[in-house]
């Protein structure tokens, strides 16, 4: 990393963002991969089952997991 470009000084503090920072700056995280995105689904659950899923903490996780648990013995059963 060049020497100006060094964010974290040698006392292991952030050092201060001047211009030069600013100036390349973006606001926002930067994009995704397209094969890395994850695709927006909206689905109608029961409301016990919301109850259940609001206990979750990574509930996207979850619901993959879930899914391809599902997906994975729906195609078990069918071989």
């Amino acid at each position: 990393m060049m020497e100006h470009d060094r964010l974290i000084g040698d006392d292991g503090e952030v050092t201060e963002l001047g211009a030069g920072f600013f100036a390349r700056a973006k606001r926002g995280r930067p994009a995704m991969l397209p094969e890395e995105r994850k695709v927006r689904v909206n689905v109608m659950i029961d409301a016990d089952l919301a109850d259940r899923l609001n206990a979750v903490s990574n509930k996207s996780a979850f619901v993959n997991a879930a899914i391809r648990d599902a997906i994975a013995k729906a195609a078990a059963d069918q071989a």
